[in-house]
């Protein structure tokens, strides 16, 4: 298994799909890497000489990829939520930021369900109870 960009790929898989498992890099880029280095798509990993590996983690230098890019994504949403930008409230506030609508879905993004002001007749009546005993007390 090589190891580039700190991602194992597997011996077995063809170098565009391997590229593909490095965060920051899908398959468009992956081509334009395997045709400016003159490495044919369908060659596998395991095939790969040191010399390929060592020029394919000189190509992937020149990129923005793996930590490098979810640092820089991180740095950009913190950006918005500290100048005040409608984005950066949704952020903050855990909801859609690029205009879905919140009233019914975006179940993703808030989470689970939760109920606000309904209660079932018994648990009402639990409740009324249990304030009854806090204030004889």
């Amino acid at each position: 298994m090589a190891r580039i960009a700190g991602v194992e790929l597997n011996d077995g898989w063809r170098v565009i799909y391997a590229l593909t498992r490095i965060k920051g890099i899908g398959w468009s880029l992956a081509g334009k890497i395997t045709l400016t280095l003159k490495i044919s798509e369908a060659k596998r990993v395991g095939e790969l000489t040191t010399d390929d590996l060592s020029a394919l983690s000189r190509e992937l230098e020149n990129y923005v990829i793996e930590g490098d890019l979810v640092r820089e994504t991180r740095g950009n949403i913190q950006r918005l939520k500290v100048t005040g930008t409608y984005r950066g409230v949704r952020h903050q506030r855990g909801l859609p930021s690029r205009g879905q609508r919140t009233r019914t879905n975006a179940r993703t993004k808030r989470g689970a369900r939760k109920t606000v002001g309904a209660f079932k007749k018994e648990q009402l009546t639990k409740m009324q109870q249990q304030t009854k005993k806090e204030e004889t007390k």
